[in-house]
């Protein structure tokens, strides 16, 4: 009869107290501390139901995960990320752009009369 009270306020209190200002709702954070403290069975009760804003679980996609505009609240792991794949794909066509302008030099060297790295020109006697 006294263990679950006591357990259910030390909960509540060291719940309370891994809170963030921002996540406490209808009282401050230093006013549940001490309401928890006082009444034990209804502080940690009203702790519990009214006290702290409750965010959805991360494994779960309900309608709450997304905001109204269509993007996502939550993290979202880079392989589903539009944004990180438009950066890689952005990478790779500026890396490929290189590549290609190097090799575009080097042909015009050639062209040119001038000797590329796999030129291999025979010594003269």
């Amino acid at each position: 009869m006294f263990i679950l009270p006591l357990a259910l306020m030390i909960y509540a209190f060291i719940d309370c107290l891994n809170t963030s200002e921002e996540d406490t709702k209808h009282l401050p954070k230093i006013a549940w501390v001490f309401i928890i403290l006082l009444f034990w069975v209804v502080g940690s009760i009203g702790w519990l139901f009214a006290g702290k804003v409750r965010h959805s679980s991360a494994g779960g996609a309900g309608l709450s995960s997304w905001q109204p505009g269509g993007r996502r609240q939550q993290w979202v792991a880079p392989d589903d990320n539009p944004d990180f794949l438009k950066s890689l794909k952005d990478d790779r066509d500026d890396k490929a752009a290189e590549r290609a302008a190097a090799e575009e030099k080097e042909e015009r060297g050639r062209r040119e009369g001038g000797t590329g790295p796999d030129d291999k020109t025979p010594p003269t006697s």
